[in-house]
């Protein structure tokens, strides 16, 4: 298999079919889910959790308004969506990983996020909802791990209602090349290592820090969200680029 086969495309450093690539996905996501939290604060120091207070005051939200939350997993975003649109509004809380949605769900109630919150597995490049059914839909770090990224955007974009938004919060490119050498020491030789002993899997630490290096960097996704149909693109580097929030607009 190589790049240039329309067949196949990347799972991590390797040429999978596509039609492989989500089942392949899928066992990595029920290998990390019960750990997944507690990797997170491990192998960002706890950034991860300003990445997403950030991302969340870019929505705009008011009470009464509904929201999509695509490739949630445990549902970091939903609880602070929950509490913007208040009981009068609706977040559903996505993933095509039954692993991951229910651990999402366990945090939720947890939390005590209950009423306007529903939990659906679903697929991001075929979602099971009406055009023109939500506010703003949000996806973190869901979207580098999607087969098909054109069509999931094409996909979140549909259920939009116009003038709604989309948030993209995703790993993405060291402004510079300092930085980025830094952080290649960093994925691929202390990630797998915290995997291993943290969560007893480094292959699939390994494979995500993989998928972060294939996830087209800043201007790409950009073109990208522009050609899905989005105006008014833009993003916002994180961390010197190793996160970007990119937002586009349904008008």
């Amino acid at each position: 298999m190589s790049p240039g086969d329309p067949q196949t495309t990347d799972f991590g450093f390797e040429q999978v079919r596509k039609e492989d690539k989500t089942g392949r996905v899928r066992a990595v996501f029920d290998s990390v889910a019960q750990r997944y939290d507690i990797m997170n604060d491990l192998m960002s120091g706890g950034a991860h959790r300003l990445w997403k207070r950030f991302t969340l005051s870019l929505t705009g939200l008011r009470p009464g308004d509904r929201v999509l939350d695509v490739a949630g997993g445990t549902g970091d975003l939903s609880v602070g969506l929950a509490q913007q649109v208040g009981k009068s509004g609706l977040v559903l809380l996505t993933d095509i990983n039954a692993a991951m949605l229910s651990a999402g769900r366990d945090r939720l109630i947890d939390a005590g996020v209950v009423g306007n919150v529903l939990c659906v597995q679903a697929d991001a490049e075929v979602l099971p909802f009406a055009d023109a059914s939500f506010d703003c839909v949000t996806i973190g770090f869901g979207l580098r791990n999607v087969t098909d990224k054109p069509r999931a955007l094409q996909s979140m974009r549909r259920v939009l209602k116009s003038g709604g938004q989309l948030l993209v919060l995703e790993f993405s490119k060291p402004a510079s090349a300092a930085l980025q050498s830094v952080y290649d020491a960093y994925s691929f030789r202390l990630l797998p290592f915290l995997g291993r002993v943290v969560a007893g899997d480094a292959d699939s630490y390994r494979y995500l820090a993989e998928s972060i290096r294939r996830h087209p960097d800043q201007e790409t996704l950009l073109g990208m969200l522009r050609e899905a149909g989005f105006e008014d693109c833009r993003y916002h580097n994180l961390m010197g680029g190793i996160v970007a929030v990119h937002r586009g607009y349904r008008f």
